[in-house]
């Protein structure tokens, strides 16, 4: 079974423009600080951390087809600002380090005028490349016909460079030839067409049918703005852009999309499972793999086709628990004919994941984050559970808040599976470093412990 493809080519734009700003500034750091007797090693990881530090605290790389030039300006130079503090603050911990003034002040002005130069080359190249190709266009419907919904809709055909194309405006209160249909017809619509956003007008629809439309989002992976009445009273959890002066409202991202948390939580991966394959599955596996290979034929691992990141399908590595069979798809019950004795050791102390820190080191999984269910459960529960396919908006993880919470193991009613759900989107809108250190120290304990429904 292979999963649906999501996406273009978008999803690249944040991590190479982060990659760009570090290899410049590592390559500046190198070419002017070499002569002020540093730790030159020990110094680029401070300054790469400090740089992805004060990138996320101001939200520098929050840059989108609709921002204006002199918010980037603003961005640049506030990141400058925190960059240049997170400089000098390395020289007094350091005794045998000669500062000087006018080097750090030729290093941060290199940095800031390469990276301004980088930066705006992008934006714009962008901007040319969507007008020029037709690439990289965002397709939107909105619903209402209202004098600021067809405001938007010119706004989308008169600037090209913002990426949108407009497919049409539903709506239940107005009959015209230009609306494409009625509120019950805008679902389908939106799936079949590959509808990525859908703006709707806040005097147009119910709570009841916001609360719907919000769900139905959630769960097809599809962003959801709002064109504000200006008498509408704006909620916490949404925030305002402006498209030149057009004010539309979108519900905010969990914090585990902004780009500098994908680079901190991806930094933080690669270190852990570094760490975990040189230290401890380097003498792990091969002792496993002799006890396994002892009581049953067959290879010592096993791989299985896993729903990822927007489904996308990437192979799960494990040690191989089970004898060989051919129901890879059927999760395993409590005392199943078909685990080995290892392999009962081994799924009961979580040991048979570990080679999932393999998918963490190439990117398809993290260390924490929901776990990644079958496909068969994907296709039973995808449209039964509320919110399930929100789990599929981040990578899957080894460990995760449902797991520790104790909801592992076999689905043997619905109400696990939805307890299951709860605790995955709960981890998903609450994120933090805390809770991540939280988890992996909980596991820590379980695999000690041993856990009554790991079977």
């Amino acid at each position: 079974m292979t999963a649906s493809q999501i996406g273009r080519y978008s999803k690249y734009i944040r991590p190479i423009s982060v990659s760009i700003d570090l290899i410049v500034i590592s390559i500046l750091g190198l070419f002017f600080l070499e002569d002020l007797n540093l730790n030159i090693e020990h110094y680029l990881i401070y300054q790469t951390i400090g740089w992805i530090a004060a990138a996320f605290s101001i939200k520098f790389y929050d840059v989108y087809r609709f921002t204006k030039p002199i918010e980037i300006i603003s961005k640049i130079v506030k990141q400058g600002i925190l960059f240049l503090l997170i400089i000098i603050a390395f020289f007094p911990f350091s005794k045998q380090v000669v500062f000087s003034g006018t080097v750090i002040t030729l290093f941060i002005s290199s940095v800031i005028g390469l990276i301004t130069v980088s930066k705006f080359l992008l934006f714009y190249y962008l901007k040319e490349y969507r007008i020029i190709t037709g690439s990289n266009y965002r397709s939107a419907v909105i619903i209402g016909y209202t004098p600021e919904a067809i405001r938007l809709k010119d706004l989308f055909e008169t600037r090209n460079d913002y990426g949108y194309r407009f497919l049409g405006y539903f709506s239940d209160k107005k009959s015209n030839q230009n609306i494409k249909g009625k509120l019950a017809d805008l679902k389908p619509f939106v799936i079949e067409n590959f509808v990525d956003e859908i703006y709707c007008s806040l005097n147009e629809i119910s709570n009841e049918h916001l609360k719907d439309l919000i769900d139905f989002a959630d769960e097809n992976n599809k962003t959801i703005k709002f064109i504000p009445d200006t008498k509408e009273i704006f909620s916490k959890k949404l925030k305002i852009d402006y498209y030149e002066f057009f004010p539309v409202l979108s519900l905010k991202k969990t914090i585990l999309h902004d780009p500098a948390t994908k680079v901190f939580k991806r930094t933080f991966d690669i270190v852990f499972s570094i760490i975990i394959i040189v230290f401890l599955l380097s003498w792990l596996i091969p002792l496993l793999a002799i006890l396994i290979k002892l009581e049953s034929s067959g290879p010592v691992f096993f791989k299985q086709g896993r729903p990822g990141i927007d489904e996308n399908e990437f192979y799960c590595y494990k040690l191989r628990s089970m004898r060989m069979n051919k129901t890879t798809e059927k999760e395993a019950s409590k005392n199943d004919p078909r685990v080995t004795r290892i392999g009962k050791f081994m799924r009961k102390t979580s040991l048979d994941e570990m080679p999932q820190f393999i998918n963490v080191l190439l990117g398809e999984m993290s260390v924490v984050g929901p776990r990644p269910h079958l496909w068969a459960q994907n296709k039973i529960y995808g449209n039964k559970v509320k919110k399930y396919m929100v789990r599929h908006s981040v990578k899957p993880g080894i460990t995760g808040l449902a797991q520790v919470s104790g909801f592992r193991g076999e689905i043997e009613t619905d109400d696990d599976m939805i307890n299951r759900i709860k605790f995955d989107v709960f981890y998903i809108e609450n994120w933090s470093l805390i809770l991540d250190l939280k988890i992996i120290s909980q596991t820590i304990v379980n695999i000690f412990k041993g856990e009554e429904k790991a079977y």
